[in-house]
């Protein structure tokens, strides 16, 4: 199994957040769980991928070209893939994946977490995503899910498609164990054109 963990390069966030990264990436190696990630060698990013290779995991590194002259890049993945776009990078990544882990991050993080929600919600996957919610970091990031909910922006069976930890070991249980689930998100009426024709 190989787990995608989409997290910061920053090098400038709380070592909380670096020690959890690393314990995450430790612990993914003890279980024989390979790490897709951004390629980063700072961060989040940087610290998963050190906690998996100082315990002798794989590690798949994914990044854009560009990346590469700025010298922040992981040097010890098992594989590294440069492809020639951002978005390349994300859908390589999320091929290559068996389920998502979203770990603390900024911008980057967010879009990337919000993309594999949206496939799976439209039914383009069925793999884990977990959010690893360090020391609550993605605590507002939840209430405004649930108040998007409460405003009928979204379903509430969508909300059944992730899960919220704050411990490495039981978000793994989940994911080793996770069977997919069986939710309907799409009982909304839309109108399609099809031949021209306007169909409800």
């Amino acid at each position: 199994m190989n787990i995608c963990v989409f997290g910061a390069s920053s090098d400038i966030i709380d070592d909380k957040y670096i020690d959890a990264a690393y314990k995450l990436g430790s612990e993914m190696a003890r279980r024989n769980i390979g790490l897709v990630f951004g390629g980063g060698n700072c961060g989040v990013m940087g610290a998963s991928a050190r906690g998996e290779f100082d315990n002798g995991g794989y590690i798949l590194g994914v990044a854009p070209h560009f990346m590469k002259i700025h010298n922040l890049l992981f040097d010890n993945c098992t594989k590294f893939k440069h492809t020639e776009t951002m978005s390349e990078r994300k859908t390589y990544m999320e091929d290559h994946a068996d389920a998502f882990i979203i770990a603390p991050g900024g911008v980057g993080t967010f879009e990337e977490f919000f993309e594999v929600y949206t496939l799976k919600q439209l039914g383009r996957h069925n793999k884990a995503i977990a959010i690893f919610n360090v020391c609550g970091y993605y605590d507002k990031m939840i209430d405004m899910l649930e108040h998007s909910v409460d405003e009928n922006f979204i379903k509430r069976d969508s909300l059944e498609l992730i899960e919220v930890f704050d411990k490495v070991e039981p978000m793994l249980d989940y994911i080793e164990n996770y069977k997919g689930v069986d939710t309907d998100v799409m009982k909304v009426r839309y109108a399609f054109l099809q031949d021209g024709e306007k169909m409800e």
